[in-house]
């Protein structure tokens, strides 16, 4: 069986933002940009990798969440602990600067950690947790 990963799904309350995030600071593709019945869903991904994309999509979209369920995820978007996603870049502190350097919100500058892998950590407009690590 050959399975791999097509996409992830991030939430985001302000596409245009998020849209400069992903395609100016990470420099990702916009692959869909999508409205409906008012909700916009986006969908970006890194180039070169046309298999592998992140949905941005509005928090609470999927019609099985409760009003309290998304006003709980509003909540923790807000204070930054609902949602995250690791990237890998072949070099971490060049990548740093160029994201710092959009006015992205910086929450690690690059470090060593004691697990072999060095990072870094920002939020993406909507408070979702990206860290980017050195890949081989």
């Amino acid at each position: 069986m050959d399975i791999t990963i097509h996409a992830s799904f991030l939430p985001s309350d302000d596409p245009d933002a998020s849209l400069s995030f992903y395609r100016d600071a990470l420099g990702f593709e916009v692959r869909h940009d999508v409205s409906y019945d008012g909700i916009r869903w986006l969908t970006v991904g890194p180039a070169g990798q046309p298999g592998l994309s992140i949905v941005l999509e509005p928090p609470g979209s999927d019609p099985g969440v409760s009003d309290e369920e998304r006003r709980m995820i509003v909540e923790m978007m807000a204070k930054g602990t609902y949602a995250g996603i690791l990237l890998s870049t072949d070099d971490v502190d060049a990548t740093f600067e160029k994201v710092q350097a959009s006015g992205a919100d910086v929450v690690q500058e690059p470090i060593d950690q004691p697990y072999g892998v060095r990072d870094c950590a920002f939020r993406d407009p909507s408070g979702n947790l990206i860290r980017i690590q050195q890949g081989p």
